[in-house]
């Protein structure tokens, strides 16, 4: 049989180690190798005899999958039109953004629908669950709640179910009796997850994780933990503001980047139908430093407030707070603003935000940044009904972005009477709205002068 042997393992990457280290040579992160054991190969043993395989052609019938529908048309339009049938969904967000609360009106709208859902929770009592469910008003006949952490009975129920979806709330508190280490570990989420996403495989049942995140943002665990998954979404926002954005980084069912958009209240998460009416409902007009993106969230047309402030500075290094924002493109943007455009933004403190708590990503938003930061730099308010995006290479240049009709169309609908584009851009239809080309980002500035 074979034997246990010490091995001392890096909690965060999974890195593995014949001694103890302070610090992992593979993702520098101290104080996270611990000890623990697995099994080794005994010596002088050789490796079985296997099976050939089977392969087969690329053309031929399968089943199709059936996808159930959460009655949550946000989550389902992140999930890609809604949950496979073995399919494992990772869900990972920051503490209280909204986690539990969807996944428990999701699984509550599945058990109504006549399908059995089974709600295992680590982390809170039977009890807790129950007052949740009640202060959100949810009521479910076929929903199956337990409080267990203990994989191996879990897996021992679900065998003898039918169950069709199945949450586990959260990876980090499981545990199999068998590996010798701690909830949370790197082995355990491993072991854990790996367990559950075969039994969800081989029975055909809809999975859910729950996945805590470090304080840099990412999944605790192994990294691994996101390439044995189908889906994994990422709840974003701040906990003091009421929106929530549920982003798709990886579907194997459906598209990347796809959003669905929440609203927190008293009665749990809400959906958001038009998103960039919501985003834009507190925007004011004729004020300095504002300028609205038309952006593309997965497949979604999107409208944003872009707010930047600008102010003189007294001494010192020139400050730069950005919420929403990556701050290198901000410093590449202020860069060709002075080298192209002759406008000194470095003796200037910039603070830059995107309202709402949406996080931008995309480099079209790129021109939009640019008319913000000279609006506020010269105290010009842009034009309140027009929308801009486009990309600004180094040189100055104006560049192409995807989907332009799509963010056309988002802007006519909302209102907006003027688009300011790439001048290379190739446009379809704009009957319902004037088009504003712009080819260099000095062609900006005159729009922003006294």
């Amino acid at each position: 049989m074979a034997k246990l042997k010490t091995i001392f393992e890096c909690q965060t990457c999974g890195a593995k180690f014949p001694t103890w280290k302070g610090k992992c040579d593979s993702c520098e992160a101290w104080n996270t190798i611990t000890e623990s054991r697995e099994e080794g190969a005994v010596a002088g043993s050789a490796l079985s005899a296997g099976l050939k395989i089977p392969f087969t052609g690329l053309e031929g019938a399968d089943k199709d999958y059936e996808r159930t529908s959460t009655k949550i048309r946000e989550l389902d339009r992140a999930l890609g039109g809604g949950l496979v049938d073995g399919g494992v969904v990772l869900v990972g967000g920051d503490p209280g953004i909204g986690k539990s609360t969807i996944l428990l009106q999701a699984a509550c709208n599945i058990a109504n629908d006549k399908h059995n859902v089974f709600y295992l929770s680590g982390e809170e009592s039977i009890s807790q669950i129950r007052m949740r469910a009640r202060r959100l008003g949810l009521r479910a006949d076929g929903f199956n709640l337990a409080s267990n952490s203990n994989v191996a009975d879990i897996i021992e129920t679900l065998k003898a179910s039918d169950a069709r979806v199945v949450v586990i709330d959260s990876i980090q508190t499981m545990f199999l009796p068998s590996i010798e280490s701690a909830p949370g570990t790197v082995s355990q989420v491993r072991s854990c997850a790996n367990e559950l996403i075969r039994l969800a495989k081989s029975r055909g049942f809809a999975l859910f994780l729950v996945g805590h995140v470090t304080k840099e943002g990412a999944i605790a665990g192994p990294r691994v933990l996101e390439h044995m998954v189908d889906t994994v979404l990422y709840f974003e926002g701040e906990r003091g503001h009421q929106f929530r954005i549920l982003r798709s980084v990886k579907n194997r069912y459906g598209a990347t980047d796809e959003i669905g958009v929440f609203e927190m209240t008293d009665k749990g998460l809400a959906e958001v139908d038009n998103p960039s009416a919501l985003f834009l409902a507190e925007r004011r007009g004729n004020v300095s430093g504002s300028a609205v993106f038309a952006g593309i969230e997965g497949t979604r047309p999107l409208l944003l407030e872009i707010q930047a402030l600008v102010s003189t500075n007294n001494g010192g290094g020139a400050r730069r707070a950005v919420v929403g924002y990556d701050m290198a493109r901000l410093s590449m943007i202020t860069a060709v603003l002075d080298a192209r455009a002759k406008q000194d933004f470095y003796s200037y403190d910039i603070f830059l935000n995107v309202a709402g708590g949406l996080k931008i990503t995309e480099p079209a938003a790129d021109l939009a940044v640019a008319a913000a930061l000279l609006s506020a730099r010269n105290n010009v308010p842009a034009p309140s009904d027009i929308a801009i995006f486009g990309e600004v290479g180094l040189s100055g240049e104006i560049r192409n972005v995807p989907l332009v009709d799509m963010r056309i169309k988002e802007a006519a609908k909302l209102g907006f009477t003027k688009a300011l584009v790439p001048k290379s851009a190739k446009i379809k239809a704009s009957a319902d709205i004037q088009i504003i080309p712009i080819g260099h980002i000095q062609d900006l500035i005159p729009m922003f002068m006294k």
